[in-house]
C-alpha cells in the first residue's frame, strides 16, 4: 500500500470486526483537487479506507498467509461527503470468510467535535485471497507491514474472540 486512508484502529476483534479512524485534514493534497474552493474527500477514497480497514481484518484472520486483494465493491451508498475537519469511523464486519475469498460489510460514520455520530456511507466489499507466488506481486515487506500495524495500534487494542490480546507475529 502506498497511501494509508486510516490513521489508527480503535477496535480490532480477530476474525470478526474492527473500527478504524481517518481524520480528514486540509493538509492532504488530494482534497484541494475535489473541488477547488470546496474541499471534500472523494467517496472513492472513503471506499479505500473501508477496504483497508476490512482488508487488514481479513488478512489477520488468514494469519497474513495469503494476499488479500479488493476484488469487487458489491454495493456502496453514501449520504453526504466528508470534508476537512471530519473524523471518519470505518466499522468493518466479516460476513463470510472462505479459503478463496471473503465478504465484508463496512460503514462509515462521521463523528463531530462533540462525539455525535452521523452515518455517512455503507458498502459490501468482496476480497480475493491469492496464494503468494508466480503471477501474484509481492505487495509489501513483512517488516514494513508490521511497522504500519504498530503505528495503527492493532496489537495494543486487538483482541481475539475470547478477549485475549493479539500477539504480534515474529516474521
Amino acid at each position: 500500500m502506498r497511501w494509508f486512508w486510516i490513521d489508527r484502529f480503535n477496535e480490532f476483534v480477530r476474525g470478526k470486526q474492527a473500527t478504524a479512524v481517518k481524520n480528514v485534514s486540509l493538509a492532504e493534497e488530494h482534497l484541494h483537487d475535489h473541488f477547488p474552493g470546496a474541499a471534500l474527500m472523494p467517496n472513492s477514497l472513503v471506499v479505500e479506507g473501508m477496504a483497508q480497514t476490512a482488508g487488514l481484518l481479513v488478512a489477520d484472520a488468514l494469519e497474513f498467509n495469503r494476499r488479500v486483494v479488493l476484488a469487487k465493491v458489491a454495493k456502496a451508498e453514501f449520504e453526504y461527503d466528508a470534508v476537512p475537519g471530519d473524523s471518519i469511523l470505518f466499522r468493518a464486519t466479516i460476513l463470510e470468510l472462505k479459503p478463496t475469498g471473503s465478504l465484508a460489510s463496512v460503514e462509515s460514520v462521521i463523528v463531530n467535535e462533540k462525539g455525535k455520530e452521523r452515518p455517512q456511507g455503507k458498502a459490501e466489499l468482496f476480497f480475493a485471497h491469492l496464494e503468494p507466488g508466480e503471477g501474484v506481486p509481492k505487495l509489501f515487506e513483512p517488516e514494513e507491514l508490521l511497522k504500519w500495524l504498530d503505528h495503527m495500534h492493532i496489537y495494543d487494542i486487538g483482541r481475539d474472540e475470547a478477549g485475549n490480546p493479539l500477539s504480534r507475529p515474529d516474521w
